[in-house]
């Protein structure tokens, strides 16, 4: 009797340990998603709210190889949670709103939405004008070589990335409005627009239309974005409730 009981408890606690295992393994798919819900991290147009894409995301890459911008990454270890989940990092490569979305149409669970039909339609985020006193609009600087350049240092083997780098030397030498002329929307100014302030401080203004594609951050010139992508927020949270002035 006493062996029996041995050996069904060794054989609870193998089981128990492997089942343990292979949830941690297998990415926790029913637990990760709730446990890190409230990180954020920018993803492509069409997510869907984060427990759920984490729980459909099935790490296959589709949406990345059909970005024909390169602003699509997959989370490796060294991110924590969500490993193989596409992501944007808006600073190295925002999102331009291809017309099509192709990363949507190559979702094959629905992660990203297949209802979000065209740019205005998407919700990434939002921008936020972090930091004024950097914006080179506000400090009256214009755009320096070398930003343009930091730029060029990114991938761009593709004949849409070689026109937008071709339009954003334009700006070089010039005062700044490269968030608000480089905007991605097809209605731009739904989004963000320059404006003069009663000091005479001319400044970006993000507005309701934007969508947080994180083109904006990436295209900054200033050393560090004056303008940044919050994930998953909307323009109600940042300004209508003054959580940012």
């Amino acid at each position: 009797m006493a062996l029996h009981v041995k050996k069904e408890r060794r054989e609870f606690m193998q089981y128990s340990t492997l089942g343990i295992l292979g949830l941690v393994l297998g990415g926790g798919f029913f637990v990760a998603p709730y446990l890190k819900a409230d990180e954020k991290r920018l993803r492509p147009p069409g997510a869907i709210r984060e427990d759920l894409f984490l729980s459909l995301c099935i790490k296959c890459g589709q949406c990345l190889q059909v970005c024909p911008y390169h602003s699509i990454h997959l989370a490796d270890f060294a991110k924590g949670y969500g490993m193989g989940t596409p992501y944007i990092q808006a600073r190295n490569r925002g999102c331009y709103l291809c017309g099509a979305l192709p990363c949507i149409l190559a979702c094959p669970t629905g992660a990203l939405d297949h209802h979000t039909e065209k740019p205005e339609d998407v919700k990434m985020g939002i921008a936020v004008l972090a930091s004024p006193k950097i914006c080179l609009a506000v400090t009256r600087m214009p755009v320096p070589k070398k930003s343009i350049e930091r730029i060029h240092n990114h991938p761009y083997t593709r004949e849409v990335e070689k026109e937008m780098l071709q339009k954003l030397s334009a700006f070089e030498g010039k005062p700044c409005s490269i968030c608000a002329d480089m905007c991605p929307l097809p209605n731009p100014l739904s989004a963000i627009e320059m404006v003069t302030t009663e000091m005479g401080i001319r400044k970006p203004l993000v507005k309701s239309g934007c969508v947080g594609c994180g083109a904006c951050e990436e295209l900054c010139p200033a050393e560090k974005a004056a303008i940044i992508i919050m994930p998953r927020e909307n323009y109600e949270s940042f300004y209508e409730k003054g959580t940012i002035s």
